[in-house]
């Protein structure tokens, strides 16, 4: 199993970078992987990344992106729930590339 090297720890990970037990996560795992991905995160990263983490401990799902944006938009607005602003932020697929971040599993129906 492929695993990835933070702070003197080794977290195992499945083929695609993907955290096997979410629940190991820190945050600093999400700017190194942002690193490998040539991203910094910004706060507006960092909304999703948390407002995932809190969707994943309530329901034990990760969103597919068309609920990731309906949710955002009742949480935060219109202007940041919508696929536009989010593959602004997250440009290898929102729901996708923000869960491997977050440390959750990859959402259903993404390739």
């Amino acid at each position: 199993m492929p695993t990835m090297e933070f702070e003197g720890k080794t977290y195992e990970v499945d083929e695609e970078g993907y955290l096997m037990d979410w629940s190991l996560w820190a945050e600093g795992i999400a700017g190194e992987m942002a690193k490998q991905d040539s991203l910094e995160l910004t706060d507006a990263h960092w909304d999703v990344i948390r407002f995932l983490r809190e969707y994943f401990e309530k329901y034990q799902i990760a969103p597919m992106i068309k609920i990731l944006t309906k949710e955002l938009a009742k949480k935060y607005g219109k202007e940041k729930g919508n696929t536009k602003y989010l593959y602004e932020l997250y440009p290898a697929g929102p729901a996708k590339q923000a869960c491997r971040y977050a440390g959750l599993p990859k959402p259903t129906g993404c390739v």
